[in-house]
């Protein structure tokens, strides 16, 4: 009789995750007497079909529950309707407002439209075929001279001039010489006072930031001749005879030649962490430099095969989870940037050493994304940089490291405070002067953050410089959005714990979920939300409390609610919305495009406006300390305004200590005793 014999031991296979099926998980039992209570089929299928049914009518009751809740809301408070519109030719991108509120800039389909704030019309234009601006950032070079800088639907970045109700272009700062070889612009933002420049460019599968200097001064002088030049040319054409309907402007940058602006620095992002050829620490030292600065990592001993050998062990210690993150991976795009102008200020020596004008940036931060780093570099460096300071990456002057990358950042007015949105829903609120934290918290439900914002009031001194008051021992209110709908306001007070207030809850459907949150400037108590349902409402960020909502008329919607345009003007205390014509089926049909206005309402005509006008303290705009005496007068201030605090917070651990020292002892007595009673009970046995 032949019998079968196994050539080698049977090996019980290791368990998987993908051999485990939902049944079997479902079919687990945390308690064995269920076993004898489970139904026979068909009745145990019919049971779970009727809790499926329960919890999706649950799920829509809930829904239901919220939508009503949201109309309720809605109809119990005021709808405040608008108080100006403005009729505008083509589809309006996007907003800006002049530092003084003299003037509203509007991006719209074929170039730039100024617009009187007081009169509500149109003072000027610029008109160039197949430019529709998208982004745009103004800034006012002193007078009634303003900087503009504009990027297109292209990628086109484009720096104008708009002075006596006339504009003119003064350079393209990427123009491409060959269109399949051309560098796109993502962003363009001015410095305050148009000294400063930074530029966002992409081409070829990399990113890099430019940093541009202005020679405002120059600017100013140039302008202000060809104007004198215009002037006496119109003089000279009427005492001849020549009569004119209108007066002549300069029309083309051909026309106007101004000083050339110089690039300071060109930054590209940090390169990842790999093996080095340096062998002995000597090296490493010696690529280090002074060492004076926290480093990004790059100098190391750690060999290429470290390297890979570290890879290999991730990859199989993990890699039933990198198969299904890898299934669900894109296309890698370039790096983003996001970069901040820095104020003179703090006890650093590099930023204290650096002298300027008042409210001239001397430093820029920047971080990207994906990254742990924010990076701070000098905008004024020394002479012996000069020649090499665009061939060579210039190397960042402060590192502050965070323990997870960042998504989102914000910097107050003054250009002290910055708080960092990391990943899974971590806030770092930093104070830049003293290079300290004044929070670190971790916002609820752990969801990403989304948008920071800082709620402070606009301040503006008498030489035109924004900055917050100096405030011994500072309260700082950040306005946190998430991802998942919810909103938080966080309040941090140096040697206090730090409060987080709710604003609104977590939004379960997705229309209803904000597409723009912003802080009012000139009232930092109320908070503005858009949702993409097309809702407009004012909310009361001490309590949460809804005050009212704001309706277009009935002839028109807000524009791409999902990404609306609007704008609030912290000078004229007004809010500009974009609306657009509802359409009829036919309409749409046919591809009609609809028409545009900007509505405006005014906070000064709105009655409920008087309490929190009441309620608001008078704030006297304080200027900002430039020479080192006036910024350790500041801090020594601080530490005397402080000392009461300290001393509270000082006996309250001492207390903590003796407390905890006391339990200590009571625990040390009674083990003693414990053994002594043990000890007696076996001797007397």
């Amino acid at each position: 009789m032949r019998v079968y014999m196994r050539k080698s031991l049977l090996q019980i296979p290791s368990p998987s995750e993908e051999a485990c099926s939902v049944d079997e998980e479902e079919a687990f039992l945390k308690d064995p007497e269920q076993i004898q209570d489970e139904l026979p089929q068909p009745f145990r299928m019919i049971s779970k079909l009727i809790n499926t049914l329960i919890d999706d009518a649950w799920s829509t009751i809930q829904n239901r529950t919220q939508i009503k809740l949201a109309q309720q809301l809605k109809k119990q408070s005021p709808v405040l309707e608008a108080t100006g519109q403005i009729q505008i030719s083509g589809k309006t991108n996007c907003l800006a407002s002049s530092d003084d509120g003299e003037y509203v800039f509007a991006g719209v389909s074929k170039g730039l439209c100024v617009f009187s704030a007081l009169t509500n019309l149109a003072v000027s234009a610029w008109e160039e075929e197949d430019v529709e601006v998208t982004s745009l950032c103004v800034t006012c070079l002193g007078g009634q001279v303003y900087l503009i800088a504009t990027v297109d639907d292209m990628g086109i970045a484009r720096l104008l001039v708009y002075f006596s109700n006339f504009i003119t272009l003064i350079k393209v700062i990427n123009e491409p010489e060959d269109v399949s070889r051309r560098n796109l612009c993502t962003k363009f933002e001015l410095s305050r006072g148009g000294d400063f420049a930074g530029v966002m460019l992409e081409g070829n599968g990399e990113s890099w930031l430019e940093v541009y200097r202005f020679p405002k001064d120059s600017w100013l002088r140039e302008l202000e001749l060809a104007q004198t030049t215009s002037q006496k040319q119109q003089t000279a054409d009427s005492q001849d005879g020549v009569l004119t309907e209108t007066v002549p402007h300069i029309s083309s940058v051909g026309d106007l030649k101004l000083s050339p602006s110089v690039i300071i620095m060109k930054i590209k992002p940090p390169k990842s962490i790999s093996g080095t050829s340096l062998k002995s620490p000597f090296e490493v030292l010696q690529k280090t430099e002074d060492g004076s600065v926290i480093g990004s990592g790059q100098n190391h001993m750690i060999s290429s095969r470290q390297w890979e050998e570290q890879e290999t062990i991730f990859q199989s210690v993990y890699k039933k989870y990198l198969d299904t993150v890898e299934s669900k991976k894109t296309e890698d795009k370039p790096c983003e940037g996001t970069f901040d102008f820095l104020l003179p200020g703090g006890l650093l020596p590099m930023f204290g050493e650096v002298k300027g004008p008042t409210g001239v940036p001397v430093a820029i931060s920047l971080w990207w994304s994906g990254n742990h780093d924010l990076l701070k570099y000098l905008l004024v460096r020394p002479t012996k940089d000069k020649n090499d300071k665009t061939e060579v990456e210039p190397k960042p002057d402060v590192v502050w490291p965070n323990a997870r990358p960042i998504l989102c950042s914000a910097v107050s007015r003054c250009t002290k405070y910055i708080a960092l949105g990391l990943t899974e829903g971590l806030l770092t609120v930093w104070d830049a002067y003293l290079g300290l934290p004044l929070s670190v918290l971790s916002i609820p439900r752990d969801s990403d953050i989304r948008h920071v914002q800082f709620m402070e009031p606009h301040t503006v001194n008498k030489d035109n410089v924004t900055c917050s008051t100096f405030q011994v021992n500072p309260k700082t209110q950040v306005l946190v959005s998430c991802k998942d709908g919810a909103s938080h306001v966080v309040v941090s007070v140096r040697g206090r714990d730090t409060t987080v207030t709710r604003l609104t809850e977590r939004s379960e459907d997705q229309s209803s979920l904000p597409s723009a949150i912003q802080s009012i400037p000139f009232q930092p108590n109320l908070v503005l939300f858009m949702s993409r349902n097309g809702t407009i409402a004012l909310m009361d960020s001490t309590d949460g409390a809804l005050i009212c909502n704001f309706g277009l008329p009935a002839s028109h919607a807000l524009a791409t609610p999902w990404d609306p345009v609007f704008l609030l003007d912290p000078e004229r205390q007004s809010l500009f919305i974009r609306g657009d014509k509802k359409l009829s089926p036919d309409e749409l049909l046919e591809g009609k495009v609809a028409a545009s206005s900007l509505f405006i309402f005014n906070f000064n005509q709105f009655s409920f406006m008087e309490s929190y006008r009441d309620t608001q303290t008078s704030v006297q705009a304080a200027k900002h300390p430039g020479t080192w005496e006036e910024r350790c007068e500041l801090y020594l201030q601080d530490r005397l305004q402080s000392l009461g605090d300290r001393n509270k917070a000082m006996a309250e651990c001492w207390n903590q200590l003796q407390q905890h020292a006391a339990s200590v002892r009571q625990r040390q007595e009674k083990h003693l005793n414990r053994t002594a009673v043990t000890q007696r009970s076996q001797v007397s046995f």
